[in-house]
């Protein structure tokens, strides 16, 4: 079935992606407020562990082949993380440097992530930046590389409170590494319809960019691709989205009967909707039309790709 986003021009497109990847940061967002008013501070980090480690290294791999940068070095997870909602580009400003094939470094000039968090007090800073981030770092990099470490230079809580970059990391790939393992969750959404569901492949004909088989750029621009290419990446995002719900429902199931695991899983999706239709329609400069509104609804992620929609729902 043809993607929704194919009727968009290649310069919507280019808009609409980094908007994209942006609200499916929001999308744990919205859940995780109400995992806390559920579980607790502990409780929510401990779902937002089993969510990203179920998810990132499926989508991880599928944006890979979508874009044609498959490999197992530093260059190949540095091109993930640009392409992952869990990094969206200027809301979380990483910064790359690529000693060689399997060491390099990253840090975040600016973490909107961290700007959200520090007011809620050190706990949660160190919930996100330590206990979150430690497991489902390594969990990203092993669908690159099982012998991946990602490990912190520095990292929040700042000391001192203004400390710039917010946090650094090295990412070391060594044979010597014990391989890290796949997590029950991610073993668990790897079943589901929405890992394994085939988009329409690129049409390497289409004027721009087919692919990221080139260097590692600074920074992405999507105007570089091409229009068709800019579709697949639309339509793997909103696949990201997906499998992160899938796997926030996961982690939810291991603390929660299913009444509070559907109820909670609800309020995430209306604490979206409004917000992502939103941003959508003042990013595609939209009309407040009939028509307007025709062509906002074929937008959001919850219903795209339409491969996936159509396929009626996750196993």
């Amino acid at each position: 079935m043809a993607s929704a986003y194919a009727e968009l021009t290649r310069d919507e497109l280019a808009t609409l992606v980094p908007e994209l990847l942006l609200i499916g940061h929001l999308i744990d967002r919205s859940g995780m407020a109400w995992t806390i008013g559920a579980l607790g501070r502990e409780g929510m980090a401990r779902v937002a562990i089993d969510e990203w480690m179920a998810a990132s290294p499926i989508y991880t791999r599928r944006m890979q082949r979508a874009l044609g940068y498959e490999g197992d070095d530093v260059v190949t997870i540095f091109k993930g993380l640009q392409l992952d909602i869990g990094a969206p580009p200027q809301f979380m400003d990483f910064r790359y440097t690529l000693h060689d094939r399997w060491h390099g470094e990253f840090h975040l000039d600016h973490c909107g992530a961290l700007m959200d968090v520090e007011p809620m007090g050190e706990d949660y800073v160190v919930s996100m930046c330590h206990d979150i981030e430690d497991p489902t770092f390594d969990a990203t990099a092993v669908a690159t590389n099982p012998r991946a470490r990602i490990r912190p230079i520095h990292r929040p809580p700042r000391t001192p409170a203004d400390r710039h970059p917010h946090c650094a990391w090295t990412v070391v790939i060594d044979p010597s590494h014990p391989p890290v393992e796949q997590s029950d969750g991610c073993r668990d959404v790897g079943r589901s319809v929405a890992a394994g569901v085939e988009l329409d492949p690129v049409d390497p004909s289409d004027d721009g960019l087919a692919d990221y088989s080139g260097p590692l750029l600074s920074d992405l621009d999507f105007t570089a691709f091409s229009r068709s290419t800019l579709v697949r990446i639309a339509d793997e995002v909103c696949l990201q989205m997906h499998l992160l719900d899938l796997g926030f429902r996961y982690g939810l199931r291991r603390h929660l009967p299913e009444d509070d695991v559907q109820r909670i899983a609800r309020k995430q999706l209306v604490g979206i909707a409004g917000l992502a239709a939103e941003r959508l329609r003042s990013a595609l400069d939209l009309p407040w039309t009939a028509a307007g509104n025709e062509r906002l609804l074929a937008l959001p992620p919850v219903r795209n790709p339409r491969a996936y929609v159509e396929a009626g729902g996750a196993a």
